[in-house]
């Protein structure tokens, strides 16, 4: 070739091409990054799922800034290519009040089942039914422990266009005890395209229904993931954040995944804003 420098781009790019092109339909989606409790992937995999997220509250809901960080681990265990042991709920939770108060704890633990109910590979359409039940295990210093319980029942689906995937998921939490816990729905979407498979770029939407009140703190809002207050003001409060983020094929067995979401409701809401880093290793 004439042109060194043309070689060299003409090289880049087939070697980017090699990269996306190995990685089609399932293989380039990715799971979801944001609300990783409740945002179950329809598709099915054995991995371990270490995650950090740093979670600020509007002021409006306690009358005080406050702040929380949460460590946990999540672990699926796939026993056939549609059958999976999940177990998505777990860790310790350290709340920070701008008072100086600083409150922590370990969360409660959940654990279920999901079933690839329709995996047609080819058009890269799943939807997976599934569901959790919840048990109080964890420190009422950081609202854990309450109650007798909640069982969490959802659907997920994936449609992929090449590159290009839509996931989302519904489901509702019912407590077995509604004193102590708020029963809620949800709904859950993610569109990503897989550019390269060191860059996945993803921009998702979760939202949270409370249906019925229980007789906890008089709270206006509730916990929306990690934390059920059993809120007694925040039956038909409605809560949504938007998030953008990326994840990362590091190899073909690790990823790395980040977000940024921003609450969208007023200032009395839990959800300011929240950073979420996961890494996601699949055996």
């Amino acid at each position: 070739m004439k042109n060194p420098m043309q070689g060299a781009a003409l090289l880049g790019l087939a070697v980017t091409a090699t990269a996306i092109a190995a990685n089609d339909g399932f293989d380039t989606a990715i799971v979801p990054v944001a609300n990783p409790i409740y945002f179950e992937s329809a598709l099915v995999q054995s991995e371990v799922r270490p995650l950090f997220a740093y979670h600020r509250l509007d002021s409006g809901l306690l009358g005080v800034g406050a702040d929380a960080q949460v460590y946990a681990m999540q672990l699926r265990y796939a026993f056939t290519d549609r059958l999976a042991f999940i177990a998505t709920r777990d860790g310790y939770t350290r709340i920070h009040l701008d008072n100086g108060t600083t409150l922590d704890g370990w969360n409660d633990l959940a654990a279920g089942l999901k079933y690839v109910a329709i995996q047609d590979t080819a058009n890269q359409f799943a939807v997976t039914p599934g569901f959790t039940v919840t048990v109080p295990t964890g420190n009422s210093e950081v609202f854990q422990g309450e109650g007798k319980g909640r069982a969490d029942l959802f659907v997920s689906a994936i449609k992929g266009w090449d590159r290009f995937h839509v996931n989302a998921n519904v489901g509702g939490t019912v407590p077995f005890d509604a004193d102590a816990n708020t029963s809620n729905l949800r709904f859950n979407a993610m569109v990503d395209y897989a550019c390269h498979r060191w860059f996945t770029p993803f921009v998702s939407y979760n939202s949270f229904l409370t249906v019925s009140d229980g007789n906890g703190l008089g709270l206006r809002s509730e916990g929306f993931d990690v934390i059920n207050f059993g809120s007694s003001n925040a039956s038909g409060r409605y809560q949504g954040a938007v998030g953008v983020g990326f994840r990362s094929h590091l190899t073909s067995s690790i990823d790395f995944g980040a977000s940024y979401e921003v609450g969208v409701a007023d200032s009395a809401d839990i959800f300011k804003d929240r950073v979420t880093v996961d890494l996601v290793w699949k055996f």
